[in-house]
């Protein structure tokens, strides 16, 4: 089964699909309790970083991130590509349509707003 979420940046929704591993299984039950929304911040003009909060069992492994690619880093931190990097991430899931994503994320700080798509 196929599981998506919806990623909120000020007013902007697009649509995620999970990955299938144990980090998105605990992101997964975060999201049915709460909304989680997250403060992140720009970091070297290609991605967006931001604390989780609480721990998530991560998986690393080195892969390159590609535009639209959420990641955890060190266990309890999203990141969000909006451009690529190297290194080591457990997969949490993939924006499906990027039309509109790099401009979504702006160039500063930003609130995301992570929900289950019904």
């Amino acid at each position: 089964m196929v599981r998506k979420m919806i990623v909120e940046i000020g007013g902007s929704r697009f649509t995620a699909v999970l990955e299938n591993n144990e980090a998105a299984d605990a992101l997964t039950e975060m999201m049915k309790e709460n909304l989680v929304t997250i403060q992140m911040r720009d970091y070297a003009g290609f991605e967006k970083v931001g604390a989780l909060g609480s721990d998530l069992p991560a998986s690393d492994r080195q892969i390159t991130a590609r535009p639209g690619d959420i990641v955890l880093y060190q266990g309890n931190q999203i990141v969000m590509f909006y451009g690529s990097n190297s290194w080591s991430y457990t997969r949490l899931g993939r924006i499906e349509d990027l039309t509109g994503w790099e401009a979504a994320l702006g160039d500063g700080d930003a609130t995301v707003i992570f929900s289950l798509m019904e």
